[in-house]
C-alpha cells in the first residue's frame, strides 16, 4: 500500500515538475518533431481524400470542396480559445508562470485560424450566397473571436510588466470565452444563412463516409499543426522570459 503511494506521489511530483519552465523546455524540443511528422501525415491523407477522393456533392459541385480546410479550422479556432482560456485559468489560481507562456503561444495560432476560417468561408460563400461577407450571426461572432485573439496578443504586447500584462490577458480570454457556445449554436439560436453542423457527435453525419473521413484527417492535421508550433513558440518566449535565468544563459552559450 505504501508502495502504491509513493509511486502515486513519484508521478504527481514528476507532471508538477514539468510545470517548471526550465524542465518543459528540452521535453518540448523533443516531441516538436513528432508532431510536424504527425502533421504532415494527416495533412497529406486528408487532402488526397478531400480533393481526389471524395465524390462531388449533388448540390454544390466541386466548390464544397472548401469545407475541408473552413470546416477543420473554425472547430480549431475555438478549440485553441477554450485551451488558452483552461490555462489561462490555471495561471490565475495557481500563479504558474507557464500556464500564461502556453496562452501567450496559443494565442497567434489561434487567430490564424480565425483568419483561414473567416477567409475559406468568403470563398465558398461567394458562389453559394452571391456575397462574401453577409452579417450572418456565426460570421459575426466568428469575427469577434478573431477580434478577441487580436485584442490578447496586442493587450499583452503594450503592457511592459510581464506579471500585470499575463493576468490582464488571462481576464481578457476568460471573459470572451463566453463568445465559443455563441458561434457553436449560433446556427441554432438564430434564423441564419449558415448551414446546421455536418457532424455532430448526437447525430449520424450528414455527408457520405469519405467526406467525414477526409474531413477528420484534415482536423487531426491542424491539430498537430496547433501543438507543434505552439511548442515552438513556447520555446521562444521561455528563452525571453527566463533569459536572465542561468540555466538560460548555459544553453545559449553551448549553442554559440
Amino acid at each position: 500500500m505504501n508502495n502504491k503511494k509513493e509511486l502515486i506521489n513519484d508521478r504527481a511530483l514528476n507532471w508538477f515538475q514539468l510545470s517548471s519552465p526550465s524542465t518543459f523546455y528540452p521535453v518540448a524540443g523533443k516531441m516538436i518533431p513528432w508532431f510536424w511528422a504527425l502533421t504532415f501525415i494527416f495533412g497529406l491523407a486528408g487532402l488526397w481524400i478531400s480533393f481526389f477522393v471524395a465524390p462531388v456533392d449533388a448540390v454544390q459541385g466541386q466548390g464544397y470542396r472548401i469545407i475541408f480546410i473552413h470546416v477543420p479550422s473554425s472547430w480549431m479556432s475555438m478549440f485553441i480559445y477554450v485551451v488558452m482560456a483552461i490555462w489561462a485559468g490555471l495561471g490565475l489560481v495557481f500563479n504558474t508562470r507557464l500556464s500564461a507562456m502556453m496562452a501567450q503561444a496559443l494565442a497567434p495560432i489561434g487567430a490564424w485560424m480565425a483568419f483561414l476560417s473567416l477567409w475559406t468561408g468568403a470563398f465558398w460563400g461567394k458562389p453559394m450566397w452571391g456575397a462574401w461577407w453577409v452579417w450572418d450571426a456565426r460570421l459575426t461572432s466568428e469575427l469577434i473571436l478573431l477580434f478577441l485573439y487580436l485584442g490578447f496578443i496586442a493587450l499583452q504586447s503594450s503592457i511592459d510588466n510581464k506579471r500585470r500584462a499575463d493576468k490582464a490577458g488571462a481576464l481578457l480570454v476568460l471573459v470572451g470565452v463566453v463568445n465559443v457556445p455563441i458561434i457553436y449554436f449560433s446556427v441554432k439560436w438564430w434564423n441564419t444563412l449558415h448551414q446546421g453542423a455536418s457532424v455532430s457527435l448526437t447525430k449520424a453525419p450528414a455527408m457520405a463516409q469519405t467526406m467525414l473521413w477526409g474531413m477528420l484527417l484534415m482536423a487531426l492535421s491542424l491539430w498537430m499543426y496547433t501543438i507543434a508550433v505552439g511548442l515552438m513558440r513556447l520555446r521562444a518566449i521561455i528563452l525571453e522570459r527566463e533569459s536572465h535565468a542561468d540555466w538560460v544563459k548555459q544553453l545559449l552559450e553551448v549553442n554559440q
